[in-house]
């Protein structure tokens, strides 16, 4: 995706429609990669005006996924790794257990946001969370994501499908960040990427999750309520 402008992202004022209902929060465990998308676009061709919006959080088997302009070079030594071709915005990227990945799929029109204010909320609640744990992270110009020094710890590769959002955000909080240096992450040769617990965070996403969740909540303006993970097709 193109790099946009950000003001400071502030919470949804309220004016959200009070129609909107509850956003369900499925908490998806570890997947392997294919069939949680194939799932989502399944949810979003589905869905209509009245459909929820939904959160889904999940860690991937190890994959690398490559985005609509993805270019193949990007992908250096992929050895066992998996490369998926993947129709979200964006170059190559890596996801991997102790990551959190955040699909967010919403109904923008009904929430009232724009394609690129949504990318800057999604990036401040990155921010925020951090935040938390007194890590100072910041957007960098003509490099979407979030940033900590030079070095990348949150990854945004989204869709939008009438209005509506699917593909969302990788955050990196304990993991093996090694499969990083067999590609050229979001499509830039030697960006270094980091990790939460290397910057003195927590030791493993569970702590870093709802209070990602309650930073996006706030930020869109959701009720957010717990719900069953949705049933995926077979991989």
């Amino acid at each position: 995706m193109d790099a946009v402008t950000c003001r400071t992202a502030q919470p949804v004022d309220g004016s959200a429609p009070s129609t909107v209902p509850p956003a369900r929060l499925r908490d998806l465990g570890r997947q392997p990669y294919e069939p949680v998308w194939r799932a989502m676009q399944a949810f979003t061709d589905a869905r209509d005006e009245t459909t929820s919006d939904e959160l889904w959080l999940v860690e991937h088997d190890p994959v690398f996924t490559l985005g609509q302009a993805g270019k193949p070079e990007h992908v250096l030594m992929p050895g066992d790794i998996p490369v998926i071709n993947v129709d979200r915005g964006g170059q190559v990227t890596y996801h991997g257990p102790g990551q959190i990945v955040l699909y967010p799929l919403l109904d923008l029109r009904r929430l009232k946001i724009g394609v690129k204010d949504y990318v800057c909320r999604v990036e401040q609640a990155m921010i925020d969370t951090l935040a938390d744990w007194n890590i100072g992270a910041a957007r960098r110009e003509g490099a979407p994501g979030v940033y900590v020094g030079d070095a990348k710890i949150g990854a945004l590769g989204i869709r939008v499908r009438h209005g509506c959002t699917f593909h969302g955000l990788a955050f990196n909080i304990a993991m093996d960040l090694a499969p990083f240096q067999r590609i050229n992450p979001c499509g830039y040769a030697g960006l270094q990427v980091t990790s939460m617990v290397d910057l003195g965070g927590p030791s493993g996403p569970d702590a870093v999750k709802p209070v990602l969740i309650g930073h996006l909540a706030r930020l869109f303006g959701l009720t957010v309520v717990a719900a069953p993970a949705p049933a995926l097709p077979a991989a």
